[in-house]
């Protein structure tokens, strides 16, 4: 009756055990008498972490954000890089193609530069929902600066602001450099240099 009473209290002991670090330390589990880590806990949260950031990053556009709050609230504060791909036969008419604007300066810059030329008109559905935004937590940035990579596709219509044509494009974005808090470090983009360098010149030019 006493070892029945001991060994019934040694599990019910165990059984509490396992509840109390399971809470205090998430990623625990207890498996043949051992206890094992798991690092998809805390995976799994950056995954989350890091989707989140770039779904919000996203919705700003829709909200009209302007580019300083943006940078403030989405971005590394220091040294934070913006990259919009293209060919340097382009450039001449979009000159914040084939650059990358570095720090907070620059990176406004980029905004300046881009808000003189083109304006963005989106639509509800110009970025997809939290599902279609990829993440790979174990990707490391070109820059070697934090682990993550998001990447999505996107759509929306565009305005030639010296001429006033519109049109209807596809673009990705690919981001990077994430710091612990989860903000951006590098924000890359492909559109359709084409599309644009023929919307902003003028009849004749």
């Amino acid at each position: 009756m006493t070892s029945s009473l001991s060994n019934l209290m040694f599990q019910s002991t165990s059984a509490l055990t396992r509840v109390v670090i399971f809470h205090v330390y998430p990623g625990f589990f207890f498996h043949e008498g051992m206890w094992f880590f798991s690092s998809a806990t805390s995976t799994s949260k950056r995954e989350a972490q890091l989707r989140q950031t770039v779904y919000d990053f996203c919705q700003a556009f829709l909200q009209g954000s302007p580019p300083t709050e943006i940078l403030d609230r989405f971005f590394v504060p220091t040294d934070p890089k913006i990259t919009e791909h293209g060919p340097d036969w382009a450039t001449s008419r979009l000159p914040f193609l084939g650059k990358t604007f570095e720090g907070r300066d620059g990176a406004e810059n980029y905004f300046t530069v881009l808000t003189n030329m083109l304006e963005f008109v989106p639509s509800k559905d110009s970025f997809p929902e939290r599902e279609g935004i990829v993440v790979d937590v174990d990707a490391e940035s070109e820059e070697g600066k934090g682990k993550g990579v998001v990447s999505l596709k996107a759509k929306g219509k565009f305005r030639a602001k010296p001429t006033g044509k519109e049109w209807d494009e596809e673009f990705t974005y690919r981001l990077s450099g994430f710091d612990d808090e989860g903000r951006i470090g590098h924000w890359e983009i492909w559109a359709d240099p084409l599309s644009a360098w023929m919307a902003v010149s003028k009849q004749g030019t």
